[in-house]
């Protein structure tokens, strides 16, 4: 069994900051790439940013130069600093992961529950 848990949600006052975690945990022989996802009410879930084994990383427009994302490959936890923080960040942010099980299994976008971002005054 693999789990994802997402902690570092909250409420905040625009311009300010979070720091997201997500571990990976259980049975658990290689992860690929790890990646934030946001969804807020009525729309999409959109992709936030990636991060591969490598280190190459991907953003949204709509956060490059405020989100950055970081992985310990060690603890197989991925972290995502979000600054600068603006209203329409508000979402459930998931974390998601490719990732090769002990048993053999790929899993191709395993998911966390989510943690809810709300920037608000």
């Amino acid at each position: 069994q693999v789990q994802l848990v997402e902690s570092g949600g909250g409420l905040v006052q625009p311009g300010g900051s979070l720091r997201l975690s997500c571990v990976a945990s259980g049975s658990i022989f290689s992860i690929n790439a790890m990646g934030w996802y946001r969804q807020a009410p009525g729309k999409q879930r959109e992709l936030v940013a990636r991060i591969v084994t490598g280190g190459s990383t991907n953003y949204a427009d709509s956060v490059k130069g405020r989100f950055t994302i970081s992985r310990d490959n060690d603890k197989n936890t991925v972290y995502l600093q979000m600054n600068s923080l603006k209203p329409e960040d508000t979402a459930v942010y998931f974390c998601n992961a490719d990732l090769w099980s002990v048993a053999g299994t790929w899993y191709d976008d395993y998911w966390g529950q989510g943690t809810q971002v709300t920037v608000s005054s």
